[in-house]
């Protein structure tokens, strides 16, 4: 399975800055990148050969192909390429410019019959303004649905804004989305791009969150847009088959509202902890981690929810797994 990375991020919030920095990377050379147009990453003096119409093969030896209808057709031609021999990569990084919204594309993955037997979500990489971000995740929908999308945010411009501002708008960050991984733009290339595939499930012991005396906390990032993170803990360990059947349902009935879910579970009869992960309807298969992070040995799930009650969330997991409360 070929991973598919998805580089998103406001307008104005330098994907296209980044993305010329990567495609001149060697660590970069067995990448296929689908971009809208090549003109706008500035590609031309890099040529190295034009394959057909919408693809070239640059000097690093990185492929790119320019999206002129929708993404799984771009998809399937440079599968269709790989299969005849005209072309070789081993992952696919797709900037969005144009597409606010990231789901889509992690839909048609799962969703299109051919390419999900042939290409698997790698990942979202979101950039986010150093100089900007603040006001963007205040008043605008798709920057937080972005943000909250990121498996790793790349933080850009920061050399725009005073230090102060960096580390509120890093806490703003913890608060929409508290498991993505934070990097700058300055920082190599495989801490950017690298991993993301395995690395969508993060060491728990570095995450922060705040619970209460019942166990959970829901924070308001943006009330006008209705847009809450919830975590939930629980001390006893859950039935993986109550656990499987509850989230299967949540996600089937309010996954359009659910943008993540995240965390590690202590499963009944498991010394080890296992790490799940859901992006809307999208749901990774389980992994079975080496051992316990620091801290109790406790399931932990983090959720980032849109215009849903946390309260709906946690009656329904309490009902399932056969709790008092959580």
């Amino acid at each position: 399975m070929t991973p598919v990375t998805l580089l998103t991020g406001f307008l104005g919030s330098g994907k296209t800055t980044l993305l010329q920095r990567l495609l001149a990377d060697p660590e970069m050379a067995r990448a296929a990148v689908l971009i809208n147009e090549f003109g706008q990453v500035g590609l031309d003096h890099d040529l190295l050969d034009r394959i057909d119409d919408n693809v070239v093969l640059l000097k690093s030896g990185c492929i790119c192909c320019a999206v002129r209808g929708e993404v799984a057709d771009a998809l399937m031609n440079l599968h269709s390429m790989r299969d005849r021999g005209e072309v070789d990569f081993d992952r696919v990084v797709i900037e969005t410019t144009g597409l606010a919204d990231p789901y889509p594309v992690l839909q048609t993955l799962r969703a299109h019959p051919v390419l999900r037997s042939h290409f698997s979500a790698g990942g979202v990489l979101t950039t986010v303004d150093g100089v900007n971000a603040s006001s963007q995740i205040a008043h605008r929908a798709e920057a937080v649905r972005q943000i909250a999308a990121a498996d790793r945010v790349i933080l850009t411009k920061i050399d725009l804004a005073a230090p102060g501002e960096i580390l509120a708008l890093r806490s703003a960050l913890g608060r929409v989305n508290p498991t993505a991984v934070v990097v700058t733009s300055d920082a190599p290339t495989a801490d950017i791009v690298g991993n993301l595939e395995t690395g969508i499930f993060r060491d728990f012991s570095d995450i922060t969150i705040h619970e209460d005396h019942h166990n959970h906390h829901a924070h308001s990032l943006n009330e006008d847009l209705g847009v809450v993170t919830f975590s939930l803990t629980v001390d006893q360990p859950v039935d993986w088959t109550n656990f499987g059947m509850w989230l299967t349902l949540l996600l089937h009935r309010y996954g359009d509202r659910i943008f993540r879910v995240k965390g590690i579970l202590a499963i009944d009869g498991e010394a080890s902890p296992v790490a799940i992960h859901g992006v809307q309807h999208l749901v990774h298969a389980p992994v079975h981690m080496n051992h316990w992070p620091k801290g109790p040995r406790q399931s932990r799930l983090v959720f980032i929810l849109e215009d849903l009650n946390p309260n709906l969330i946690r009656k329904s997991f309490a009902a399932f797994m056969g709790l008092s409360n959580v």
